[in-house]
């Protein structure tokens, strides 16, 4: 929080305080009500443990494992209006990944967080999955908080959880199934002087949505996206075949963006995935065991990119990196409802052969409740 101007800058202390432990399970809702906290909420910590006892084959666990354990995430504020909405995937891991709310360097990506384990998948034995993500209204310093003290006013939090056979395709368990999830609240400490953050009102939300029309393969087409209306920070696509599967083999060699008919992106999709590397660290480096040039170079990528997943990053005001919640939002993307933001491919690619593809989108939104605060603050 930033006080008026002339003084120096200070910020509140963080807190965190519990919202509720519950043990919903397979195919359920998770509608419990949130509690105030005494201050200005900064978003949520989920963390989720699922428990089951495989068959004697061993299973099988889906690419999207095991943030699709929630199949609908739907955060509103207390006035209704959604915030954060679509699948446990895009939520929990594209939106925490790419958005740099949730962390930066190796903790950009949930999956590398110190609670993170891994299932199991041993046949007959009794397996666990640990994860812990975060849902974030803070988008800069202090600035998209919400309002926490006044118990009248909480957000809403609801989220649909999956079936078994979503998790584990085929040789699903059929025993020892469990789930537990834990919500606690990050807030600012309400100030000792009279003193809001700035721009309160203001809200990041992140809408995951289906472009339009689908794309056969080996197309030359463009798709649009739904309507904005708001400053983005951060667009996200996804593409996924006619089963649902995120696909790599669909994204054309050069693609195009293009904001009411004007090319703003035209590169070379090695490119584009450089990028993000400079700007995200994702994709970026890997610990090669071998660096023989005459010997195939192994290794893991520190922040690996999900299959089938692009980013354009509007978060580098003060560097070419993205800095996570430290940005001024001088290159955020300027829209209207009447904007008209576009994706094209000359041609697109052929794709695994489950045509046609779908392009899904989810964009980091900033509507401000006036003028947007840009800038650093006074130090």
């Amino acid at each position: 929080m930033s006080e008026p101007s002339g003084r120096p800058v200070r910020h509140a202390p963080d807190g965190r305080r519990a919202q509720y432990v519950t043990t919903v399970g397979f195919n359920g809702l998770i509608s419990q009500p949130t509690v105030s906290m005494p201050g200005y909420c900064k978003g949520y910590k989920l963390q989720t443990i699922i428990n089951a006892t495989n068959l004697a084959s061993a299973p099988t666990i889906a690419a999207d494992f095991p943030d699709n354990y929630y199949q609908l995430i739907q955060m509103k504020d207390a006035f209704g209006t959604q915030l954060i909405v679509g699948p446990g995937f895009v939520v929990l891991r594209e939106v925490n990944l790419y958005s740099g709310q949730f962390g930066t360097d190796l903790m950009r990506d949930p999956q590398n967080s110190p609670m993170q384990t891994v299932y199991n998948t041993t046949g007959s034995a009794s397996s666990t999955v640990t994860f812990s993500r975060f849902l974030s209204f803070e988008f800069a310093k202090a600035y998209g908080v919400i309002s926490g003290a006044n118990a009248a006013l909480l957000p809403v939090l609801q989220m649909n959880t999956s079936t078994t056979a979503t998790l584990w395709p085929t040789n699903t368990p059929t025993a020892g199934l469990s789930a537990q999830q834990t919500l606690d609240s990050d807030f600012y400490w309400l100030p000792s002087a009279p003193t809001d953050p700035p721009g309160l009102g203001t809200t990041c939300q992140y809408i995951y949505q289906p472009t339009n029309p689908p794309i056969p393969a080996n197309a030359s087409q463009l798709v649009q996206l739904p309507r904005l209306g708001g400053y983005l920070t951060v667009l996200i696509l996804e593409m996924r075949d006619a089963l649902g599967a995120r696909d790599d083999t669909m994204w054309p060699a050069r693609p195009k963006i293009l904001v009411d008919g004007v090319p703003l992106v035209d590169t070379l999709l090695g490119t584009w995935q450089e990028d993000m590397a400079v700007a995200m660290g994702i994709g970026a480096g890997a610990a090669f065991v071998n660096n023989n040039t005459s010997t195939t170079q192994t290794g893991i990528i520190p922040v690996p990119r999900p299959a089938g997943t692009l980013c354009i990053n509007r978060k580098t005001s003060l560097s070419q990196r993205d800095l996570g919640i430290l940005d001024t939002g001088e290159i955020f993307l300027s829209t209207n409802p009447g904007t008209q933001l576009e994706v094209g491919g000359f041609p697109w690619g052929a794709g695994d052969g489950q045509n046609p593809h779908i392009l899904n989108a989810t964009v980091g939104q900033v509507v401000p409740s006036g003028t947007l605060v840009q800038g650093l603050p006074e130090l």
